[in-house]
């Protein structure tokens, strides 16, 4: 029993060595595995992720993320830089923009995120361009990125010449950060939308009111008149027509001494115009019978000559109340309640010449033969007054 215990002594000293030599073994490969092992920020395009790598450089890790770059791409660090564990690495996509500068269209390789960032990449400062974007936005996928560079252009206007320093793309926005204000009728010498360029020099003309009075020649009718007391074929003058007159009273728009528009404000009648009365026999034809008017207009004819109005009193009405209802008996302004042929308002004012003024002509028009009377003595008046006012 004794020599048993002693011959195993050795055996069981040396499976303790390698027990202890295993568990050396399995410690030391531990702290291996934590040094090798590396937990980076990886940002591409600003877009963030954590990376796990065993990896020693930033092409490691970017291998590892399955990221591929381009020979355009920018890498921060460089892809052979050493990373530690916590570190972080950045990539920027390199894409095609297309930019137009000043009108000419280019295609640049860029980096850069924003309008702003392009800019200064083409070695201008952002301050002094024009941009068709703000110089945060992302840059445009479809449409092109227009850049306007700054530019000397001269104004002269009101009798002064003003030299401006801008980078607008358009004289209607470079005339607008000087706060220069238009009237609508002013004259440029070129078109408010046309590009700035070097040099452009721009002469803003005013506008200016002028009134005045004109004189206008009415020309005369002719009136044939038949006449069953001469033989037919027979024809005779039984008044020479005389021309009237009008005066005008206008105000016109004057650029650079020619008048570019003009505005009636009164036009009266001073000299109305006189028929020329042709009689024509009729003789082989004796009883021509008479038709009885009938329209308003003809009734309206009839009651001025009952009142000893003759045709240019008749002209004037014609015009007048083709102006306010168009010789309708229906006519109703829903804005005013203004009705009928004259435009009473109320039109129940009619109902003193007739309880059918709603739908009678000659009812409306002699309650307004009789206003017309009353107020401007005959319709010239009413019409002259109306030219002034636009209502009578």
């Amino acid at each position: 029993m004794s020599r048993s215990r002693t011959a195993g002594t050795p055996s069981r000293t040396r499976r303790l060595l390698a027990q202890g030599l295993a568990l050396v073994l399995v410690t030391a490969g531990t702290g291996a595995f934590a040094t090798l092992h590396k937990s980076i920020d990886l940002e591409i395009d600003g877009a963030e992720r954590t990376v796990s790598t065993f990896g020693r450089t930033v092409a490691d890790v970017l291998e590892a993320a399955g990221v591929e770059v381009g020979e355009r791409d920018v890498v921060v660090p460089a892809l052979d830089q050493p990373v530690v564990s916590g570190g972080e690495v950045v990539v920027r996509r390199a894409r095609e923009v297309e930019v137009v500068v000043d009108g000419e269209p280019r295609t640049v390789w860029t980096t850069a995120r924003t309008a702003g960032e392009v800019v200064e990449a083409l070695g201008q400062r952002a301050d002094d361009v024009h941009l068709s974007v703000s110089r945060s936005a992302r840059l445009p996928r479809t449409e092109p990125l227009v850049v306007t560079t700054r530019k000397v252009m001269t104004v002269e206007v009101d009798e002064q010449t003003i030299e401006l320093d801008t980078a607008a793309p358009t004289v209607r926005e470079a005339l607008r950060e000087v706060g220069l204000v238009l009237d609508p009728d002013d004259h440029l010498s070129v078109d408010l939308d046309e590009p700035v360029t070097g040099g452009l020099e721009v002469v803003v003309t005013r506008a200016e009111s002028v009134n005045g009075v004109e004189t206008r020649t009415l020309k005369f009718d002719e009136r044939v008149i038949k006449d069953p007391g001469l033989a037919k074929g027979t024809t005779v003058v039984q008044s020479e027509g005389r021309v009237g007159t009008r005066e005008v009273v206008y105000t016109a728009t004057v650029v650079d001494g020619k008048e570019v528009d003009r505005e009636i404000l009164a036009s009266v009648v001073v000299t109305p115009p006189q028929d020329r009365v042709v009689r024509v026999g009729t003789m082989v034809v004796p009883d021509v019978p008479t038709v009885k008017p009938g329209s308003a207009k003809a009734i309206a004819k009839e009651m001025l000559a009952d009142r000893g109005w003759g045709d240019d009193q008749f002209k004037c009405l014609v015009a007048l109340w083709q102006k306010e209802s168009g010789w309708r008996v229906d006519a109703h302004n829903k804005s005013s309640g203004a009705y009928g042929i004259p435009q009473a308002l109320p039109g129940s004012k009619m109902a003193s010449a007739g309880s059918d003024w709603r739908t009678n002509p000659a009812t409306q028009i002699k309650w307004g033969l009789g206003y017309i009377k009353n107020r401007y003595g005959d319709p010239c008046g009413a019409w002259s007054h109306f030219l002034r006012k636009n209502w009578y």
